[in-house]
């Protein structure tokens, strides 16, 4: 499993790796098809987002694996910062 992760940190310089981060807050919501997750790490004040196509159980107070990338986006005039979660597993 470790080395799927290091091929994608290998292929792509921009994407990033969290070992073992406990989640504060797992939020997730309908849009159309798909369900919008949204998490909140210990020790991290950036929102981590990602999409799945059914709501999925509470990872609130789980520790993951994530691999990810920074991304901004513009709501309303303001630029925020995010992470797009690429890969997500339980540690």
């Amino acid at each position: 499993m470790k080395s799927d992760v290091n091929k994608l940190l290998k292929k792509n310089q921009q994407l990033n790796q969290l070992d073992a981060v406990k989640v504060v807050s797992h939020v997730q919501r309908e849009s159309g098809e798909w369900t919008k997750n949204t998490l909140m790490l210990d020790g991290y004040d950036v929102p981590f987002k990602y999409n799945r196509t059914k709501q999925y159980r509470s990872l609130e107070g789980a520790s993951v694996n994530l691999t990810y990338y920074p991304q901004t986006e513009n709501v309303a005039g303001m630029e925020f910062e995010s992470m797009k979660v690429v890969r997500i597993r339980r540690s």
